[in-house]
């Protein structure tokens, strides 16, 4: 299994899973949330409300560079659209 330095948390109902049926699941489940979590699928589901300006961000290049910084400034947020 390729490891891309994450933590998972996996709970199997099935008790009686060989080892090589759990590493194929956590290898599909590895590949899936690699191939989502894009900056692109990041900047889609979340906007940044800079309340200093009075203004909710969704633009790509907005979104990029408020996350690029070390440190959010004071009254900015990033929110989850949902």
């Amino acid at each position: 299994m390729i490891d891309r330095n994450r933590d998972l948390l996996v709970l199997i109902k099935d008790e009686f899973k060989n080892e090589q049926a759990i590493e194929n699941e956590l290898e599909q489940l590895n590949e899936l949330l690699h191939t989502t979590e894009t900056m692109d699928n990041y900047c889609i589901a979340y906007e940044v409300i800079d309340l200093n300006k009075y203004k909710i961000f969704n633009q790509y290049r907005k979104i990029v560079q408020v996350l690029s910084q070390k440190k959010l400034k004071p009254f900015q947020f990033i929110c989850n659209k949902n």
